[in-house]
Parts: structure tokens; C-alpha cells; sequence
């Protein structure tokens, strides 16, 4: 999701709240201690050169219970940062602790914030000599094909 989604998502929510991908939720009084642009500049295995910027939001779970942030101090912090440290449209990530220090990506279901998984993944497939996957077929998926010649014995096979 990129800024500009949330931000047009956020005047019409009167809570905020942050759902895990597996179910598990983000506890209703965290704190969003951070808004920034985060550039990554790197290399990958191909030998190319690249750069990313994300805007990272920080939750943070507080044992402070009776905090609750309301969208419109969310879309406050986010102009400030925009303001304060030129940050642009680019995809969010979201940094968040379960049982270490987590990134995600940023989705919204219509009614809360979803906090997906990210992968890895290599960049330069046609360069780091990895094979690419085969696909994976069920021998009863298969249907021989009488007009290609190849039957049991034809060394087709």
C-alpha cells in the first residue's frame, strides 16, 4: 500500500487497528512511534545496482492501556513527516515486534489494517545460476496425446 492509499483510508475510520496476517492482532492501545522514508541502497547477486525507498510506520506495543490512536492524529503524524522529511508516495512498511523485530507489508480488508508477510527473493534469477521451478504436474493430470507419436516403446520418452 502506498501513502497516498492510507491517507485517503484514514478519514474514514475513527479507530486504527493493525491485524496480523495469521489472525493474531496488533494490541489496540500500540503506539506509532516512528514515520520515516527508508532508502536502501545495494547490490544484488547479478552485480546491479539498486535502491528502495519504503515509508516505515514503527508500532510499538506500550503498556500504556488506555492509549488508543484515533486516524486523524495517525494522518497528522503522517503530513508532519511528509512536511518535515519530504517524504514521497512510496510503498509503506510496517515495522513491528512479535517475537523479534518484523517488517510487513500494508494491506487494508475494508475495515482494519493487515500487516502481510514479506519473502525473500532473489533479484537476478538470470544471473545467480538458480534453475528457474519446474511446475509440478499429477500423472492423472496428464492426457497422452495419440497424434504426437509418442506411445510406449516410440523412445519419445
Amino acid at each position: 500500500m502506498k501513502l497516498s492509499k492510507i491517507k485517503s483510508i484514514l478519514p474514514n475510520l475513527e479507530n486504527v487497528a493493525f491485524q496480523l496476517e495469521n489472525g493474531t492482532w496488533v494490541p489496540e492501545h500500540f503506539h506509532v512511534t516512528e514515520v520515516g522514508v527508508v532508502t536502501k541502497n545495494f547490490i544484488d547477486c547479478g552485480g546491479v545496482v539498486r535502491k528502495e525507498e519504503k515509508v516505515n510506520f514503527q508500532l510499538w506495543n506500550a503498556d500504556d492501556y488506555e492509549h488508543r490512536l484515533k486516524s486523524g492524529k495517525l494522518l497528522h503524524i503522517i503530513h508532519l513527516s511528509e512536511e518535515k522529511l519530504g517524504i514521497g508516495d512510496f510503498e509503506i512498511e510496517v515495522e513491528y515486534q512479535d517475537n523479534t523485530i518484523g517488517k510487513y507489508n500494508l494491506e487494508f480488508n475494508g475495515e482494519n489494517f493487515v500487516l502481510k508477510n514479506k519473502l525473500t527473493a532473489c533479484l537476478a534469477t538470470d544471473a545467480c545460476g538458480i534453475p528457474p521451478q519446474k511446475q509440478k504436474l499429477s500423472l492423472s493430470e496428464l492426457t497422452m496425446n495419440q497424434n504426437s507419436g509418442c506411445t510406449p516403446g516410440s523412445g519419445c520418452c
